[in-house]
C-alpha cells in the first residue's frame, strides 16, 4: 500500500458515523452542501464591465492596488514609475509570456525561479511579477497555484506581488473559479492553490491591522486587455 492509500484508508476511518438512525440522517443534512451556493454568496453584476467594477471596489476596500491596462505597453509605464519610487533593483519572476512580455521591457536584473534559484537571492528581490490563473471579482482575489504562478515561494517572499493578467482570467465569482480550476487542471490539481486576498495583513496584536505580516505588503494587480464588454 503506497502513502496516499494509506492516508486515504485512514480519512475515510475517521470520518466513519459513530451514530445511527434519524441522528445520523440529520447530522448528514446539515454537512451537504447546496447543489448551486451563488444564492447564498454576494451578487456580482452579469457582464464584464461589472465584473471589473466588484473586482476594483473590493480592491479598495482590501488595499490592492487594480490597475486596467490595454496593452503591455502600458503595464511597464505603470511598472516603470513604480519601480523607480520603489528603488527596485531585481525583478523574481517566471516564464508566463505574459509577465515575461512585461519583465523584458523594465531593464531590470531578473530572477527566473524556474531554473532553480538560493532563497536569499529571492528573499532579496523587492518585488515578484507573476501570472495567475483566475481574478475573482466577488472577493478581489487573485488565484495563484504551484503549477502556474512561479511555484510556491514567488508570490509570497517578496515585499511587493505585481500581478499581470488578462481580461480573459477575470471571472465572476467563487464557483466559477473552482469551476475554472476544474476544467484546467481535471483531477491532476497542483500541490498549492492559493487564493491571495489583499496584501498580507495581522490583527493579532490590539486588533490593529499590519500589512506584510505573512507576506507581501504590497499588491499591484494589472489586468492587461481590451477590457470592457
Amino acid at each position: 500500500m503506497d502513502d496516499r492509500a494509506e492516508f486515504l484508508g485512514r480519512t475515510r476511518q475517521g470520518l466513519r458515523w459513530p451514530v445511527r438512525g434519524a441522528r445520523r440522517d440529520r447530522a448528514l443534512s446539515v454537512m451537504q452542501p447546496p447543489g448551486d451556493p451563488r444564492p447564498w454568496l454576494p451578487m456580482v453584476p452579469g457582464d464584464r464591465s461589472g465584473w471589473i467594477e466588484a473586482f476594483a471596489a473590493a480592491s479598495v476596500a482590501l488595499r490592492t492596488d487594480f490597475r486596467v491596462v490595454g496593452s503591455i505597453a502600458s503595464a511597464v509605464e505603470v511598472l516603470h514609475g513604480t519601480a523607480a519610487a520603489e528603488g527596485w533593483n531585481r525583478v523574481a519572476t517566471h516564464p508566463d509570456p505574459l509577465v515575461r512580455g512585461v519583465v523584458d521591457r523594465l531593464g531590470l536584473p531578473i530572477l527566473d525561479v524556474a531554473g532553480g534559484y538560493d532563497v536569499g537571492d529571492l528573499e532579496a528581490c523587492p518585488v515578484a511579477i507573476t501570472g495567475c490563473d483566475v481574478l475573482v471579482a466577488q472577493t478581489g482575489s487573485v488565484v495563484v497555484t504551484a503549477r502556474s504562478s512561479g511555484g510556491r515561494a514567488l508570490s509570497v517572499y517578496s515585499p511587493h506581488h505585481v500581478v499581470v493578467a488578462p481580461v480573459e482570467r477575470l471571472v465572476p465569482d467563487l464557483p466559477t473559479a473552482f469551476e475554472r480550476l476544474a476544467a484546467v487542471f481535471g483531477p491532476d490539481y497542483p500541490s498549492l492553490i492559493s487564493f491571495v486576498t489583499g496584501p498580507s495583513r495581522t490583527g493579532d496584536i490590539e486588533r490593529v491591522i499590519v500589512l506584510g505580516a505573512h507576506g507581501p505588503r504590497k499588491l499591484t494587480v494589472l489586468l492587461v486587455g481590451n477590457c470592457p464588454g
